[in-house]
């Protein structure tokens, strides 16, 4: 990825973020009150992830989850998530307030994922590189992982499958998107993740 390349890709997050958070502000300040009375805590989840050049920041979202001690791994079967949860989690509302980790320059709108504490430590030398990116909020990886949670539930041992299996992919994936790098590729992954195709 180019210096350029860099400050386009920035440019079109800032903009983005700010028509994104214009047209979506009533839906989020819904969603923040019916998950407050949904699961009896902040409407807002909040969890340090590992963003660009490793630095810890905080990502916001709509709760969708009963707040019961469990892993970070989330399966499509996990008992902590509400029924109100599981449509913001398929309709992506549960995302929207991440245009504003994105407008703050957390993160981007197409990138990795943004690990826990804890994974970033785990990167070789040469996987490193996809530090260098700010996380995103779709990206190759994800799309590939659409179902992550269902695969997830199909496993016996969910940790050490994501572990051992679906995150050395994701980096792998991650790894190849920042070195063959193309804007019209950032438009492509956004269009499949607001259509589902």
């Amino acid at each position: 990825m180019t210096v350029k390349q860099k400050i386009a890709k920035r440019a079109f997050d800032i903009a983005g973020s700010i028509v994104g958070l214009v047209l979506t502000w009533p839906i989020i300040l819904v969603a923040i009150i019916a998950a407050r009375i949904d699961t009896g805590a902040s409407g807002i989840f909040a969890q340090t992830r590992i963003g660009r050049y490793g630095r810890p920041f905080t990502i916001r979202k709509i709760r969708t989850m009963r707040a019961v001690a469990g892993t970070h791994i989330t399966a499509a079967n996990d008992v902590r998530i509400t029924s109100l949860g599981a449509f913001f989690r398929k309709s992506k509302i549960d995302e929207l307030p991440q245009l504003l980790n994105v407008l703050v320059g957390n993160m981007s709108f197409v990138g990795p994922r943004p690990d826990v504490p804890g994974y970033a430590d785990r990167l070789s030398k040469a996987d490193r590189i996809i530090l260098e990116m700010r996380p995103g909020i779709t990206g190759p990886a994800t799309l590939k992982y659409r179902h992550e949670q269902q695969l997830l539930a199909d496993q016996d041992d969910p940790v050490r499958f994501n572990d051992s299996v679906i995150w050395p992919d994701k980096v792998a994936i991650n790894r190849q998107y920042y070195e063959n790098y193309r804007f019209f590729d950032d438009i492509r992954y956004l269009w499949r993740t607001v259509t589902g195709v």
